[in-house]
């Protein structure tokens, strides 16, 4: 039996980055689309488990002295490329709370974006108030699909791995989360979630577009 689901975050309870703000931040950072989506994945692992601060981060990807003299806009591109919230998985999680099912929230961050999110509202009220349990990759650092990260997650909601419900869009974050004992999902989108109808293979409330 399911009692709690768990969910990523960026392309899972946020839309992927819209191609605009990527071509923006690019454009100012003197790169070409690809070349600077690349160099922002190179270390992000390493960012997202708090062992990089942003300014050596973004140096990694700008080189000196463009990251120094320009810190923070660069960390309003990063912030502003996942605060495109999803509605609708976040009517689901009210759907859920409401039948009892507890709700968690586990994902790879960077201090910049957790603690954006810890300022920021959604529908009302704080961000992180839509969840009873939130586990941060760059508090505990370590990282998914390192099998403490979702320890911390499952133990945070006082479950059994096995009822828990795990979506993550990242294929190698799956394996890790079922080879700790979650049961998981691979979120391609909210559309496909919908019309895969995987709330209804566990029993869960109906999830709609």
């Amino acid at each position: 039996m399911i009692r709690a689901v768990i969910f990523d975050f960026g392309n899972v309870l946020c839309f992927p980055p819209a191609p605009e703000k990527l071509e923006s931040a690019a454009a100012f950072c003197g790169m070409t689309h690809d070349v600077f989506w690349d160099a922002f994945w190179k270390e992000r692992l390493d960012y997202d488990a708090g062992k990089i601060e942003p300014l050596p981060y973004w140096t990694g990807i700008v080189g000196e002295p463009f990251a120094t003299a320009n810190l923070d806009t660069l960390i309003r591109h990063e912030v502003e490329f996942w605060n495109e919230y999803d509605s609708r998985p976040f009517a689901w999680i009210a759907s859920l709370r409401a039948a009892g099912i507890k709700v968690g929230m586990l994902s790879n961050l960077p201090r910049v974006l957790s603690d954006a999110l810890k300022h920021d509202t959604f529908l009302g009220r704080p961000f992180l108030s839509h969840f009873d349990h939130v586990t941060l990759s760059n508090e505990l650092l370590c990282v998914k699909p390192q099998p403490a990260i979702y320890r911390h997650s499952f133990e945070g909601l006082n479950i059994a791995p096995s009822e828990a419900l795990f979506l993550d869009d990242k294929l190698p974050n799956v394996h890790g989360a079922i080879e700790t004992g979650l049961q998981a999902e691979h979120f391609l989108s909210w559309e496909d979630f919908v019309a895969r109808d995987v709330p209804r293979l566990y029993g869960l409330p109906e999830a709609t577009l």
